[in-house]
């Protein structure tokens, strides 16, 4: 097979057998289709339960993204801090993609579970080992809320993790109160092209609202993995006025297919969503990943949209666009001064 590494044989020879074994288990990972309305669910929750040192983070930033490796992130919006898709494999390990495949991790995360800071929630996109491994299966507190697929919170609560909820699409889950709210909503995904992806895990992409006394501060549009599929469209109508999208690209390949967005596909959606800026993730780490960053990164040059790109390292943490909240004064003009 042409432009397969030594170090990634091990790889394509696991994904060949995927592709020959799709169909008998395409039930067992069946994609959840998007539903027709919008189910609410609000929860309160305490304060986070996986208390470490916060690395990078100064206090003035009120709404930050670290970026740890793979698609791996710390989110801290406001008093709420959030972390996507965790994947604490070091380089050299392995992450199982199901049906024997696996790849081989190609770098460090920035951080461990340990040196975290504490965490009010986790937001899974899907249940793959480059996104939830074993560190994460073993370490995380399992009484931490996990929102995530109803597939994957199924898998998760016989792990033990016991407050993991699966919202299905365009389904939301409060974090918070009336004074500061996070808001997730789940979103369309497509692991791959047709009938391929019914193969592989469900996965969903988030709306990730930030709200502060029924004023939106903060929108973020996690893509998970994805394909860019016309389904996609609907996330603009439904949801404008995206200040950052998170882009999860890499151009994964299984057996030659692509399974998640490469430059192409991404700086396409991009076009679609029309963000505030774009932070890419999910590239370079693993040797599945077929389409590097660079690729994107000359992507948008090429179309005169570089300006919109946000480079975050690995181990670095980044300030969010958070908009203040109204004075009281503004909303109300039995308030104002005479």
């Amino acid at each position: 097979m042409a432009g397969v590494n030594a170090d990634d044989r091990d790889d394509v020879d696991d994904a060949v057998m995927t592709v020959n074994e799709a169909a008998g288990n395409a039930v067992e990972h069946a994609y959840d289709p998007p539903g027709d309305g919008t189910v609410s669910v609000s929860v309160r929750t305490g304060p986070g339960r996986c208390a470490g040192a916060a690395t990078g983070y100064s206090a003035e930033m009120d709404a930050s993204l670290t970026f740890v490796g793979t698609a791996t992130t710390v989110l801290r919006l406001g008093r709420h801090t959030l972390l996507t898709d965790p994947n604490f494999l070091r380089r050299g390990q392995r992450a199982d993609l199901g049906y024997g495949l696996s790849s081989r991790r190609l770098t460090e995360p920035s951080t461990t579970i340990a040196d975290l800071p504490r965490l009010d929630a986790v937001l899974l996109s899907h249940l793959h080992g480059d996104h939830f491994d074993g560190v994460a299966r073993r370490e995380l507190d399992h009484a931490l809320p996990v929102l995530t697929t109803p597939a994957a919170a199924q898998q998760l609560g016989r792990w033990g993790f016991g407050a993991a909820t699966g919202l299905r699409t365009w389904e939301s889950h409060v974090l918070g109160d009336d004074a500061e709210r996070v808001r997730v909503t789940a979103v369309p995904g497509q692991h791959g092209p047709a009938l391929l992806h019914r193969a592989l895990p469900s996965v969903m992409g988030s709306i990730v609202d930030l709200e502060r006394r029924g004023h939106r501060s903060l929108r973020i549009y996690i893509t998970g993995d994805t394909l860019n599929v016309p389904a996609l469209r609907e996330v603009r109508a439904r949801f404008p006025d995206v200040d950052v999208m998170i882009a999860h690209l890499g151009g994964t390949r299984v057996a030659g297919v692509l399974v998640t967005m490469d430059a192409v596909q991404g700086a396409d959606l991009v076009d679609v969503i029309r963000p505030g800026s774009v932070v890419p993730v999910h590239f370079d780490d693993y040797g599945v990943f077929r389409s590097p960053l660079t690729h994107f990164t000359d992507e948008m040059r090429r179309r005169g949209t570089s300006d919109q790109v946000r480079y975050v390292a690995r181990g670095e943490t980044v300030s969010l666009p958070a908009r203040p909240v109204p004075d009281r004064t503004s909303l109300d003009p039995a308030l104002r001064p005479a």
